[in-house]
């Protein structure tokens, strides 16, 4: 009788809560970060396009060094917006984190 009694305390009180997860280490955090970076390198395809179609100059370097310049061009760019989206990203998750 007094153990049901307790355990009925215990439930009503929360006795051993759920540690809250960080953010960035959880499967949501992981989504939201892999959906900073796929937002990254579309938007550092997009610069690319961009850079060259208002740039003569660099789609004609890029004319001329041929299939390797077109993508080491592409690949650095998608890959410094990637990376720096991505920390962005990870910056505004613990930021909402410690607001909550």
């Amino acid at each position: 009788m007094i153990r049901l009694a307790r355990l009925q305390a215990i439930s009503r009180v929360g006795f051993m809560r759920a540690k809250k997860s960080s953010g960035l280490i959880s499967p949501t955090g992981a989504i939201k970060l892999m959906t900073h970076a796929m937002m990254g390198a579309a938007l550092g395809l997009a610069f690319g396009l961009t850079l060259i179609l208002a740039n003569p100059t660099v789609a004609r370097q890029l004319d001329h060094g041929g299939s390797p310049a077109v993508f080491v061009f592409v690949v650095t760019l998608v890959t410094i917006f990637s990376i720096g989206s991505t920390l962005t990203g990870a910056i505004f998750i613990l930021i909402e984190n410690k607001k909550s």
